[in-house]
């Protein structure tokens, strides 16, 4: 299974939170799948780490890209086919990181791996 870990997936993932579902962590932990993170998780992760709204358990530097890969995750390009994705969906979820996770996990035919509920509202697998 190709999955595409959420934000908050992922920084749970890494920092063992308790949070993180048992089907989940199953799920990224299993040799069988394939995980990827976007660059919109990078990206929402600078921001946030910025702003002071997100601490995280390693520097930004050392998590993109060579601690993703340390992982045996990969990291998923934006691509012009999410963007035009992006514009067909509908104002389910206002969040622009969201919004491109479902049009890349749409066009790239992943599983999202997230806790938050919105992302039920598109025509996207998800798994918590």
């Amino acid at each position: 299974m190709n999955l595409l870990l959420d934000t908050h997936a992922l920084i749970w993932f890494l920092e063992d939170d308790p949070q993180l579902s048992p089907l989940a962590r199953a799920a990224i932990s299993a040799a069988s799948n394939s995980c990827h993170v976007s660059d919109a998780t990078a990206w929402e992760m600078a921001i946030k780490t910025s702003l002071g709204k997100l601490v995280l358990p390693k520097p930004l530097e050392f998590l993109f890209p060579s601690g993703i890969q340390h992982l045996g995750f990969h990291t998923l390009s934006i691509r012009h086919g999410h963007l035009h994705e992006i514009a067909r969906l509908p104002f389910h979820h206002r969040d622009p990181f969201d919004r491109l996770l479902v049009a890349q996990a749409m066009v790239e035919d992943m599983t999202i791996i997230t806790r938050d509920s919105h992302f039920n509202d598109y025509e996207v697998a998800v798994l918590w």
